[in-house]
């Protein structure tokens, strides 16, 4: 019973020790060049944003590059749900059963696509194809067919296939058992799965103009460096009330989905 007790112990442990060498290894020295102004004057900056920069017409306000934010998230998005779709079948493994070699394969193009995050993909894109939102669209749409190929793939991995043994049983073929048995059952949580990674492409596509990729993120990186503390006060709060307005919209149609 000791033994036991003493084993369960082991993960906490371990932990801790991760959690102490982790701790024990960060650089302190620039906590000293911290001071009371400069603190204050961020803080100052951020609780009196400049309302000023939510519109005026020039197409580089905050309301305009939100939009331009929202729309490189929702079409990186919807390239992504559509290229995921024959990766997934080419993935799930129920639907290559005489010759597992190929979802293996669909399975380590997944993980390849996946491996990297946007901001990566957004780099590369631009030196690619230029700076510019189709850069932003590009990087999103690569990493999340990844993301929803994996995904997908469980969902049919998982499913009931007992529509399907009846149908096959009946002499249906694989198109058949495909369009009128897995299908139905996969169209409402893939367009689920859609939604949710649609609301990360939001909070994805607000930091890619770091890199040039077009979107909020070039004027905030701006506004940081130029320390116009009340500019990026109202960035950071156009964001929280676009990625939160977003949140209840696609959670609504989620809801609506089950």
């Amino acid at each position: 019973m000791k033994i036991k007790q003493r084993f369960k112990s082991w993960p906490l442990l371990v932990v801790l020790a991760i959690i102490v060498y982790s701790a024990a290894g960060i650089d302190y020295s620039e906590a000293g060049n911290m001071s009371f102004g400069m603190v204050q004057s961020v803080l100052s900056g951020l609780f009196h944003p400049d309302w000023s920069y939510v519109y005026d017409g020039s197409g580089e306000d905050l309301l305009s590059l939100l939009l331009l934010t929202i729309g490189i998230a929702f079409l990186g998005t919807v390239i992504a749900t559509i290229l995921a779709l024959p990766l997934t079948f080419i993935s799930a493994h129920n639907l290559w059963k005489s010759n597992k070699i190929i979802s293996k394969i669909g399975k380590f193009v997944c993980n390849v696509l996946r491996a990297f995050p946007e901001l990566v993909y957004a780099i590369i894109f631009v030196k690619m194809v230029g700076p510019g939102p189709f850069a932003g669209v590009l990087a999103i749409g690569v990493h999340q067919i990844g993301m929803l190929g994996k995904l997908y793939t469980e969902e049919i991995e998982s499913m009931d296939e007992a529509p399907v043994e009846s149908m096959t049983a009946v002499g249906a073929n694989f198109w058949q058992t495909m369009f009128y048995a897995r299908l139905p059952q996969l169209i409402p949580t893939f367009l689920s799965l859609a939604l949710n990674h649609f609301e990360i492409a939001v909070r994805s596509a607000a930091t890619l103009g770091l890199v040039g990729a077009g979107g909020i993120g070039a004027p905030m990186i701006f506004a940081i460096q130029s320390r116009a503390w009340d500019k990026v006060g109202i960035i950071l709060f156009g964001i929280i009330i676009t990625v939160f307005l977003i949140d209840a919209i696609t959670g609504y149609l989620r809801k609506k989905l089950q």
